[in-house]
């Protein structure tokens, strides 16, 4: 029965797994075996950074708007308990984004949450 070698596919696949290790530090971006070892791990850790990213962003959100909040004289937890007693739908994305870009926004959404906190 004759050797298979697999030829030409063979050769796609690595070059495949070597282009994806480009960069990569000494022999992890040069030699097969090193580099498939990293690019599987490679492709491990942007999987979990692709979830811890997105807890990094609401951490950065709430700490945007109780900054916000606190110049308004409320606290992060107190505004967004007045923000859900009062109805308003609004996600931390876009209530940091107020905080940032549009303060006066930002403190006319803080009056609502005072007054619904009030009443």
């Amino acid at each position: 029965m004759p050797r298979v070698t697999r030829g030409n596919r063979r050769l796609q696949y690595r070059k495949k797994i070597l282009k994806r290790a480009k960069g990569f530090y000494g022999a992890r971006g040069n030699l097969y075996r090193t580099a498939e070892l990293a690019v599987e791990r490679a492709a491990l850790y942007a999987y979990t950074g692709r979830k811890l990213r997105k807890r990094d962003f609401r951490q950065l959100w709430t700490v945007r708007i109780n900054a916000a909040a606190r110049e308004q004289g409320l606290t992060y937890s107190r505004l967004i308990h007045g923000l859900q007693l009062a109805g308003v739908e609004l996600n931390r994305k876009v209530l940091a984004g107020l905080a940032v870009d549009d303060p006066g926004a930002f403190s006319a959404v803080a009056e609502t949450a005072r007054r619904a906190l009030a009443a």
